[in-house]
């Protein structure tokens, strides 16, 4: 089976499950095209339109703070990336990203590449910004906002993935809203989309620094041997939610998994 991306100037077919790659005349917006083998009884394309997801993970560039809590966003970007076949080979808007699919979901995978306390910035500014049939202006935009614009992302359909030092080591959450929570990366893109927060996130947890531990340290130390172990399971299972959540939204499936990870280091 065949699935085909069509857009303005372009129409790529690939085998399904695999990536593509976007090219000089990327497209604005993505339609997804089932096509039926010869063997089938009908012969005839059906046609099925997808809302393509942004996927952005939060993170600090650089070998400096490879594997550091505060880089949990962009492992799980990671992650997805090889377990989904999806090349990160493209830099735009400041971000390095990858187009590829989830099943016959269109998805953007983005690792913005400022550091985190900025990471709702990018060095592209256009005095407009047209989103969401609104127009704005903008005295510098962001990686986030520039890529759903650009792509015909909807607010709904902008996963935003980081830690949370609120919840223990390697347990998840999914939720289709919240606040910042005082996280400088959240609080940043939020302050680049005129406060809005009507968008998931999936929370990945580092627990509190010990002590007196200074909070910065904390977040730009590496992980322990068994918290390491946590975040790599917490990262494969962080995967299938993001998998769920992308083929069947907020659903039943998303509100079990919030409650297994709540309780997943509680005996009974």
């Amino acid at each position: 089976m065949l699935c085909a991306i069509s857009a303005p100037y372009t129409l790529i077919q690939y085998p399904k499950n695999t990536h593509f790659r976007a090219n000089r005349f990327a497209p604005s917006t993505f339609r997804v095209s089932a096509v039926a083998s010869s063997s089938s009884l009908d012969s005839k394309a059906t046609n099925l339109e997808y809302t393509p997801w942004l996927i952005v993970g939060l993170g600090n560039p650089g070998n400096k703070y490879h594997g550091t809590r505060h880089n949990v966003g962009f492992e799980m970007i990671d992650k997805i990336s090889q377990t989904e076949g999806i090349l990160l080979n493209t830099i735009q808007s400041k971000a390095l990203i990858g187009i590829g699919s989830i099943g016959d979901v269109p998805i953007l995978l983005a690792k913005p590449q400022a550091y985190m306390n900025y990471s709702g910035e990018s060095d592209m500014t256009p005095p407009l910004i047209r989103w969401f049939g609104q127009v704005q202006r903008r005295s510098i935009s962001e990686p986030v906002g520039p890529l759903a614009a650009y792509y015909k992302v909807p607010l709904r359909h902008i996963l935003l993935v980081y830690d949370e030092m609120c919840l223990p080591n390697g347990v998840l959450r999914l939720q289709p809203k919240g606040g910042h929570g005082h996280h400088n990366g959240v609080k940043s893109i939020m302050g680049h989309l005129d406060g809005r927060k009507e968008f998931p996130r999936l929370c990945i947890g580092i627990g509190n620094p010990p002590g007196n531990m200074d909070m910065k340290a904390f977040l730009l130390q590496k992980f322990s041997s068994t918290e390491r172990k946590q975040i790599d399971a917490a990262l494969e299972q962080g995967v299938e939610a993001v998998r769920t959540l992308v083929l069947s939204g907020f659903s039943d499936s998303v509100t079990r998994f919030n409650l297994g990870q709540k309780y997943k280091y509680h005996k009974v």
